[in-house]
Formats: C-alpha cells, sequence, structure tokens
C-alpha cells in the first residue's frame, strides 16, 4: 500500500561527520546520532535523513561511494547502523539514506575493473567514449573549467565525470547497472530504511548530443523503474536533488500518477544574493525576490504535487548570514522559520538550524576542506586577493554548513574530546545547543512551537495558500486556508528597521509570535502568526 507519509514528514538532515562523535576520533558516528535522538524527537522530528555514510576514498566527502552495501567504519559498524535505525523507529522516527548513484567512487570495484580494458563485463558499467576529431566527446564541464572527460591512455578512450575525477559516472543506459542499483535499494529498504534522499537524481539519464548534461530522455522511464522495483513495494519516500528546473518540469517527477519521485528540492529561492546562481559572486540580496520565488513554487504545485521547505543543508551556507542578520540572529531565525514551515510542503531542518547557527569564518585556505571550495579557490584570489576570497569563502563556501555542530560553548563544542576532522565553528562558544535551550524565548523552543502548530492545524499542514503582500520594505502577508477550519495569516517584517505598515485586518488569535506579543509597530525581522 502507497501512502502519503511524507507529507507528514519533519525531516532533520544529519552530516553524519559532523554531527556529534562518540569516541573521540574527530568524526561523527552513529552511536554520536544515537545519543541524541531523545533531543530530535522533543524537537518534532519524526524524520531524519542521514548524509552518505558509505565506505568512501572521502574525495568528496562521502559522495564517492567505494561501496553501496556497507558503512564507512568511521561511522561504525553496519551492527552500530542498525542499532541507530532500530532506535529511531523505536521513538516513531523514519529514516532516509543518501542514494547517490549518479556516480560512485574512482575506488568502486565495478570502476576498477572497468578500467582493466573495453572487454571487461564492467566496461559498460561506466560511460566511456571514443574521441571525436581527436577531443573529448564532447564540451561537457565539471565545475570550473575542468573538463567532465578524463582521457584513458591504454584503451584510447575518455571516461565521463560530470563532477570531480574522482567519481566516474554510472551508464544508467545499461540495464545490468539499473538492475544492480535496483537490488541495492531493496537491500537497505529490507534492512529498515524508510526511503531515500536522491543526490542530483536529473542527471542519470543523459543525451550525449546535447549542451545539458543531465534530464535525458530516459530519465522518467529510469525513475519510475526504481519506484516500480523498490520504492512502491517498501511505501519508501523518495526526495530528489534537481538544479534548473521550472514547476512544470518538476511537477513531471512527482506528479502522483506517473509513480516516479515523493518530492524533489528546487533551489530556485537559494540562487538569489548570488549573481547568476553562482556560488561566491554575490551581489545584494532582495527579499522581495525571495519570498516571490516561494511563492511561486506554492502556486505552481498547488493541488497537483507536493513541495519541499528547505533553507539550508549541507551544500548551502547558514540561512542566517545569506537570508537574515547575524545582527538580529535569533530574531531572524525566528522570522526565516515562519516564513518558510507556515509554507505548503514537507519540513527540511539542516543540523544546528534550530538553534540559530552561524557561519565559520575561515582565515586561511588551508582551513577549507571542500572540493568546489579547492577547484575554484586560486581564480578567488586572482580575483579578489587573499582576504576578499576569504570573505567569499566564509560567507558561500559548503564549509560553511559542515563544521562540527556545537553542542555547548566548550572548547570542542561538545562536539567531541578531541580535534574534529575539519575547524571548529569560531562562535561555538555563544552559539550553541545549550546556551539556546536554557533560554526559554530561544530559537530551538520556537522551533518546537512552530512544528507542533504545523501538526494540529490542517490549513498549515494541508492548506491552500494566497500570498497577499510582499512589500519592497518588507512587509509580507499570507494566508493559508481550508475548508472547514479558520484562516491562518503569516505576518512578517522582513526587514532589520521598524516597520510601519498596517496589519490590523489581519489580526486575530496569537498562535506564534518570534517576539512574544503584538507589537504596534512591526520590529525587525517580527514574525506572527493569526488565526481568524
Amino acid at each position: 500500500m502507497i501512502t502519503n507519509w511524507y507529507k507528514d514528514a519533519v525531516v532533520y538532515q544529519i552530516y553524519p561527520k559532523s554531527f556529534c562523535d562518540s569516541n573521540g576520533d574527530g568524526i561523527g558516528d552513529f552511536n554520536g546520532i544515537i545519543s541524541k535522538l531523545d533531543y530530535l524527537k522533543e524537537l518534532g522530528i519524526n524524520t531524519v535523513w542521514i548524509s552518505p555514510c558509505y565506505p568512501s576514498p572521502q574525495k568528496d566527502n562521502g559522495y564517492d561511494i567505494s561501496d553501496y552495501d556497507d558503512v564507512g567504519r568511521e561511522y561504525g559498524t553496519m551492527e552500530d547502523f542498525k542499532r541507530m535505525a532500530d532506535e529511531m523507529h523505536r521513538r516513531g522516527i523514519k529514516l532516509l539514506m543518501d542514494l547517490v548513484v549518479k556516480s560512485s567512487s574512482d575506488e568502486h570495484f565495478w570502476f576498477t575493473e572497468s578500467m582493466k580494458g573495453k572487454d571487461n563485463p564492467y566496461r559498460d558499467y561506466y560511460v566511456w567514449k571514443d574521441p571525436v576529431d581527436g577531443h573529448e566527446p564532447n564540451d561537457w564541464q565539471a565545475g570550473y573549467q575542468i573538463s567532465a572527460w578524463t582521457f584513458d591512455e591504454k584503451s584510447g578512450q575518455y571516461w565521463l565525470h560530470t563532477f570531480i575525477e574522482g567519481e566516474p559516472d554510472l551508464n544508467w543506459d545499461n540495464p545490468k547497472v539499473r538492475q544492480e542499483i535496483y537490488a541495492m535499494v531493496n537491500r537497505w529498504l529490507d534492512i529498515g530504511v524508510d526511503g531515500f534522499r536522491c543526490d542530483v537524481i536529473n542527471l542519470i539519464a543523459k543525451d550525449y548530443d546535447s549542451d545539458h548534461i543531465g534530464d535525458g530522455k530516459h530519465l522518467h522511464e529510469y525513475l519510475h523503474e526504481l519506484h516500480e522495483n523498490c520504492l512502491a513495494p517498501h511505501d519508501a519516500m523518495t526526495v530528489g536533488e534537481v538544479y534548473d528546473l521550472t514547476p512544470d518540469e518538476a511537477f513531471e517527477m512527482v506528479a502522483p500518477d506517473r509513480g516516479e519521485l515523493s518530492l524533489v528540492f528546487q533551489f530556485e529561492h537559494l540562487r538569489e544574493g548570488r549573481i547568476d546562481g553562482q556560488r561566491f559572486f554575490m551581489t545584494d540580496f532582495n527579499a522581495k525576490n525571495f519570498v516571490d520565488t516561494l511563492a511561486k513554487w506554492q502556486y505552481g504545485f498547488m493541488g497537483r504535487a507536493w513541495n519541499t521547505l528547505v533553507m539550508e543543508n549541507h551544500d548551502q551556507p547558514r540561512c542566517i548570514d545569506r537570508f537574515g542578520s547575524v545582527e538580529y540572529r535569533k530574531e531572524s531565525a525566528k522570522m526565516l522559520a515562519t516564513l518558510l514551515y507556515c509554507l505548503q510542503g514537507t519540513v527540511f531542518i539542516y543540523e544546528g538550524q534550530e538553534f540559530g547557527s552561524i557561519n565559520p569564518v575561515f582565515r586561511s585556505l588551508e582551513e577549507c576542506d571542500d572540493c568546489e571550495t579547492k577547484q575554484i579557490q586560486d581564480h578567488l584570489v586572482e580575483l579578489w586577493g587573499m582576504e576578499g576570497a576569504l570573505k567569499a569563502i566564509s560567507l558561500d563556501s559548503r564549509d560553511c554548513a559542515r563544521v562540527p555542530v556545537a553542542w555547548d560553548g566548550s572548547e570542542t563544542g561538545g562536539f567531541s574530546d578531541g580535534k574534529a576532522w575539519i575547524k571548529y565553528n569560531d562562535f561555538r562558544h555563544e552559539v550553541n545547543a545549550a546556551s539556546d535551550l536554557a533560554d526559554e524565548n530561544g530559537v530551538y523552543r520556537f522551533y518546537q512551537k512552530l512544528l507542533s502548530l504545523r501538526k494540529s492545524k490542517r490549513a498549515l499542514s494541508r492548506g491552500n495558500f494566497e500570498l497577499i503582500r510582499n512589500d519592497e520594505d518588507g512587509g509580507v502577508v499570507y494566508r493559508r486556508y481550508i475548508e472547514g477550519e479558520r484562516d491562518i495569516f503569516v505576518v512578517l517584517n522582513y526587514s532589520d528597521k521598524e516597520n510601519a505598515f498596517d496589519f490590523s485586518s489581519y489580526k486575530g488569535e496569537l498562535l506564534l509570535s518570534g517576539y512574544g506579543d503584538i507589537p504596534d509597530v512591526m520590529r525587525p525581522f517580527e514574525c506572527l502568526v493569526f488565526e481568524k
């Protein structure tokens, strides 16, 4: 039986290396996750998504997987993993894993065999092409000014890696590859995994004569196969990571009658403040555009599919730094949460977001770990000098969200007894879970109230959406409504200044307030939720 349980999921993403280290080796692990499950349950979490925890040479922080059927020993054993899953299920928490099947590690058995020659049975598990006019098969790029093709002198062919060279692309056009993947997915589902976040899933299907790497003509066929062979029999939730799609294009992947994915992440709103959406190249953030984009996707899916509500993940810096205000950290954290999580869709929260985490400060290139940053750092220094490059990295690198979670204000932030695999957050002494939990008006308590409110009000959990106002000076009002219940009005001041806009016509019973009361004049980053 296929259900829609994903609509009520409140998903908390864990980046396992950085969440909680139980054995002092500086790397988060399964036992560390177990130790925080009551904290998550109390917050209102009913689903946990764990970023890749498979064996990996860590060229791309675990997304380069060398064995799909095991876990990395730095995180624990398979028995530890199963115990973690059991402890989640005992608390009513479902478990999502990352499904990374666009590419594997170059140390995966399939690829090491594939490299042995054209006649090897694993050769066609990957994308190998002959040269065209003595050059690469096409002009696809893998990141900043790097070809997506690597030449193999031994065979005279190129192999494809649409990300870093350590991640060769799997050949989904080979039915043997698809069957291997479906069998692997079923093995994890049989263990007790409840679903998957599907990494760059629209890149699995390719048309090699196209300028665009993904969204090939067989994409929907392959997603339907995955659904029918694995997901539907287990009532598994799936959320696909996709980029640069319109609501109508994304809808084709999640339309209920197509049998493909439950949800897709769309990141159009997260492009705001970036020049042409490009990381590190920043322009002035425009709150009105940000809200308009969120509304665009609400209207685009309303009545026919289900949205995802996300502002942070392992690939994005902290939302307060980009979309809020570090000066008004708690106020803007509450306002952003209210703006996002009162919309229609499935809630996604990234580790540390619930107590208002902010970005660290990178003071040298040596402190940076991420392969994406390393690929472009010399260019950034050339453009802006070292100071300008580090400023951009401290605002917009993937490492901003990957430093260890600060559980308390100690030297190691309560993450570990020793040195972490990456630098600690510079602000851990002031911004941490323990200090926020001690504050009855803190961010964590506000998230608790907000998530509880979503659960108790059908207008929020299932209702329709109407954007009533979205002013240049930050005044935002939207309505959630459903037949048989009172309307809910979300009233926001998306500004670091007082705002005198008249919101009296939206007043009713106060359900939630960022400052704890109803103001005469909207204060910086004020958020109010009324029912009337």
